[in-house]
């Protein structure tokens, strides 16, 4: 029965199905699918199939924005399954796509995944300054920034929080995580970000290694 409920929701993130998608995650979590294996056998490979389609030109964008949607959507219903402070907090994690850049596919499944792993996550969601992640990260008492960047012309906003960072003294208090398509650990190196992760499963070890206690 698990395979038919994963298969239910991949192919809802394919279609775009919001409904749908909603539908399949609140049948796996009522069926007693653990959440983490909920998004990574059901939802993940749906929203990869759909970044595959898109990168090779064979989805538009229309199309991606609706699954994204439909995503999210589906995400909200089992985030909101996870329990929060179960046991002791691995740390908290506060995360956005950068300035002028609106996707957030990646970034929604990788809160999914820091969630699902013991974190505390503030998501910002979309267009976020650099002052609002500073702010923000503050307010939250962060250990870790993360931000995405989906376009390259975006991936400015990754460096210039690593400026503001260190220009206001903080970046010895707060450890930063770059991704997105576009980003690389060159990128990361180059800008002076503690960390990269090519994808949300490399997000959450990542997010564990930086603070493991030295």
């Amino acid at each position: 029965m698990s395979n038919d409920i994963f298969a239910s929701a991949a192919d809802a993130i394919l279609k775009g199905d919001s409904d749908k998608a909603v539908e399949a995650a609140k049948k796996g979590l009522g069926e007693g699918i653990d959440p983490v294996i909920l998004i990574n056998e059901g939802f993940i490979p749906g929203i990869n199939t759909v970044g595959d389609l898109f990168g090779s030109g064979r989805l538009f964008l229309p199309e991606l924005i609706l699954s994204a949607n439909a995503m999210q959507n589906a995400t909200d219903v089992i985030n909101a399954a996870i329990p929060d402070g179960q046991g002791q907090s691995r740390g908290r994690f506060i995360i956005g796509t950068v300035e002028g850049d609106v996707h957030d596919i990646g970034k929604t499944i990788v809160v999914s995944l820091l969630k699902a792993n013991g974190f505390e996550v503030m998501d910002l969601g979309r267009d976020v300054s650099t002052d609002r992640f500073i702010e923000e990260a503050d307010k939250f008492n962060a250990d870790i920034i993360g931000t995405s960047a989906l376009l390259t012309t975006t991936m400015e906003g990754q460096r210039r929080l690593e400026v503001e960072l260190k220009k206001a003294g903080l970046k010895e208090r707060f450890k930063t995580m770059v991704g997105g398509a576009p980003v690389t650990q060159r990128w990361a190196k180059r800008i002076g970000a503690d960390a990269f992760a090519e994808n949300a499963s490399a997000a959450v070890k990542m997010a564990k290694a930086l603070l493991e206690p030295a």
